[in-house]
């Protein structure tokens, strides 16, 4: 009986292959660094010690040119890395390497010594990039492992084993950084460069059952082709694949769909610590909030994976758009600590559910043998869409002397991209590839 429900509860999330559960696990892998290295420990780390010798400004400034230039860097080389991948069909052997070193990247941030803080960056750098690019090989292999009926509950509870992943080793983490002494370290310094070492030890051991037991099909003969000639094709190879989106309208107004409202998105991820810094939130409370942004999005994202079945992917999409351009609104009247919890809340019913939806979507209208090109296009639109938003929100809020008023133009981002993915045909998208 107990087996029974045990493979009931499996099939009901779209874990009942080993396959399906060894990619989602890849999750847990890389959202550790999601959490740990890009939001709440080393952006402060950064700030407070490895660049203390910094003018505060510099501190800040210097920290942003290092995300600008990650993301830069990826959206320049990820469809042609991604064309290579198709090409010898070597998603997991690229996938291997950026896993190999992102987790260098990361180990190595344990032994930076403060006033290192150009060391710290290129480190971080690295680590991001490494990330970044990773995920376009692990995301395009979900339409080879997940039919139609499974693909959505895959998508959404790779994000949900993801968020529990990244919130436990965040929130242990954080006893380590705040409590040192209860587990035994000098310092809270010795409970920061643990944390890097844990998140490092994390990304890999999480990735094992991925390599292991995720097959990638072989789709063409690749006999007499030489990797770094097809890598120099693949330079070219960009033009090419944006005039193959002209075969495929529906993936092109997805993309710019996408495009929109990831931006939104990513500007919320990006901005809200620093905007519920500005209205007076607390230290405390900013921290409390991403944990539980993490764990509260577990059971979230599982429940969008029936919630897409029952009602169908797009206008489980369009929900969770609605969602956060209610909290936009909101954020715009925000003043009390309370206020930022009913947000954070807010966003942690629908951030993991958005993304997966609009991963699982997308993996649905892609031709399998260009999946990988497809997905760093994929990339490259969500890559601007960080670098957009962000900026158009800190001129905004420089011009007119805060943030209010740049909270209004995220809204706009979600109106957007809702009119432009009412335009999205899914069917017919599917049908183009099928």
């Amino acid at each position: 009986m107990a087996l029974n429900l045990w493979s009931r509860l499996l099939t009901s999330l779209g874990l009942n292959r080993r396959e399906l559960r060894s990619w989602a696990l890849y999750d847990v892998a890389n959202s550790a660094f999601a959490t740990t290295v890009m939001v709440a420990v080393l952006p402060l780390y950064f700030h407070d010690s490895l660049a203390k010798d910094l003018p505060e400004h510099l501190r800040t400034a210097y920290w942003a040119y290092f995300n600008s230039a990650t993301m830069i860097a990826v959206a320049l080389v990820s469809p042609s890395l991604g064309y290579v991948a198709d090409v010898f069909s070597a998603k997991k052997k690229f996938l291997a390497v950026f896993t190999i070193t992102g987790v260098l990247a990361t180990t190595a941030l344990a032994w930076v010594q403060p006033g290192q803080w150009l060391l710290a960056g290129l480190l971080f750098v690295l680590g991001c990039f490494s990330f970044y690019v990773g995920n376009i090989f692990y995301e395009a292999l979900l339409p080879h492992i997940a039919n139609d009926k499974e693909i959505h509950r895959v998508s959404n509870s790779g994000y949900a084993v993801g968020y529990i992943g990244g919130g436990v080793i965040l929130a242990l983490n954080l006893m380590w950084i705040m409590s040192p002494n209860t587990f035994g370290l000098p310092d809270t310094a010795a409970g920061i460069r643990l944390s890097f070492i844990s998140v490092g030890l994390c990304w890999l051991f999480f990735s094992l059952p991925l390599f292991r037991h995720v097959r990638e099909p072989g789709l063409g003969n690749t006999s007499g082709r030489n990797m770094m000639k097809t890598s120099f094709e693949a330079v070219f190879q960009l033009k090419k694949t944006f005039t193959q989106l002209k075969h495929y309208p529906d993936v092109l107004m997805f993309l710019l769909a996408f495009w929109a409202y990831s931006d939104g998105i990513g500007t919320i991820m990006n901005m809200a610590t620093i905007y519920g810094r500005e209205v007076g939130i607390g230290t405390n409370d900013l921290i409390a909030a991403i944990l539980v942004v993490q764990f509260l999005g577990v059971p979230c994202s599982f429940a969008f994976g029936p919630i897409t079945d029952k009602i169908g992917p797009k206008k489980a999409l369009m929900l969770t758009l609605m969602v956060y351009t209610f909290i936009s609104i909101v954020g715009f009247f925000m003043t009390k600590t309370w206020h930022f919890w009913v947000l954070a809340g807010g966003v942690a019913s629908v951030q993991g559910a958005s993304q997966a939806i609009s991963r699982s979507v997308f993996a649905q209208m892609v031709p399998l043998k260009h999946s990988g090109e497809f997905f760093g296009l994929f990339s490259v639109s969500s890559k601007f869409a960080g670098l957009f938003g962000p900026l158009v929100f800190g001129v905004l809020a420089e011009q007119t002397g805060g943030s209010r008023l740049s909270v209004l133009f995220i809204v706009l981002l979600f109106v957007v991209g809702m009119v432009l993915l009412s335009r999205v045909d899914i069917e017919r998208g599917k049908r183009l590839v099928h």
